[in-house]
């Protein structure tokens, strides 16, 4: 299976894509590992990963997000200690650490030589690594759908509907203390959807309502207003920077102006 990974990112000419596809490679492994752990059975899938894999968003991601639904069989640690013998077998050499010190709980998967040995660094030391990230207080008001995926790897998941999904990026865009281009071109393409979508009310309304370092969210004004002033105020070109080396097509962040996005809110 390292030989498969390897394989893909020669495929690809330019050192981000390489990285990107040896990342998502990664992330497929740990998906399947989690599904045969029967973590789906307490956890969620979400965030923009979440999008990729399941609704074929055209940019790459670089973290796994979930939601814990309920705690029957939630045991990080065992699946961890699963995930970490699975990689082996298929000839990574693996190194996960688990903390639950917080609310968000946190996992690393980080793969020494793989860079090097896909020619994208010189030094073996240099590590892959994709986190994991668990909401164990998320807010109510998810829709939860399963769906089988076969993307590098088959696995069945348990994920946030589409609506719900978008509710979660809203209030990502919102409430992060810090604006990344990933956020603002994932809203863009759902914004740009055909048939439209629309947000998960009920659960927007729930995570706009939890405590948050950053708050860009005007109730008097709701979610589009408040999503337009903020984007009013944004260094576009910043944005279009940090998106750029995750898209498929890297000239889709040519897409990202001011303007595309408020027009694509007030058409709404």
């Amino acid at each position: 299976m390292k030989r498969l990974a390897l394989d893909l990112a020669a495929e690809v000419p330019e050192p981000e894509g390489k990285l990107n596809l040896l990342r998502e490679y990664l992330q497929a492994c740990a998906l399947r590992s989690l599904h045969e752990s029967g973590a789906f059975t307490s956890l969620s899938f979400v965030g923009g990963t979440a999008l990729r894999f399941l609704y074929r968003l055209p940019r790459f991601s670089e973290d796994l997000d979930f939601s814990l639904e309920g705690s029957r069989g939630y045991d990080p640690e065992k699946w961890l200690a699963k995930l970490n013998r699975d990689f082996r077998f298929q000839g990574f050499e693996v190194q996960t650490n688990w903390n639950p010190r917080s609310t968000v709980q946190t996992a690393w998967i980080r793969v020494p030589g793989i860079l090097a040995e896909a020619g994208i660094v010189r030094r073996s030391e240099q590590k892959l690594s994709v986190k994991l990230e668990i909401d164990t207080r998320p807010p109510a008001g998810a829709i939860l759908e399963t769906r089988v995926v076969n993307h590098h790897r088959m696995f069945a998941i348990r994920h946030h509907d589409l609506g719900s999904l978008f509710a979660g990026k809203i209030r990502a865009l919102l409430t992060r203390p810090f604006q990344k281009g990933r956020d603002w071109y994932d809203l863009i393409w759902y914004l740009g959807r055909v048939p439209p979508v629309e947000p998960n009310e009920g659960l927007l309304t729930a995570a706009l309502a939890q405590p948050a370092r950053i708050h860009h969210f005007r109730r008097d004004a709701g979610w589009k207003a408040s999503v337009a002033a903020l984007a009013s105020s944004l260094d576009m070109s910043a944005i279009r920077a940090d998106v750029r080396p995750f898209l498929e097509n890297p000239g889709d962040a040519d897409l990202l102006t001011l303007e595309t996005i408020l027009g694509l809110l007030a058409a709404r």
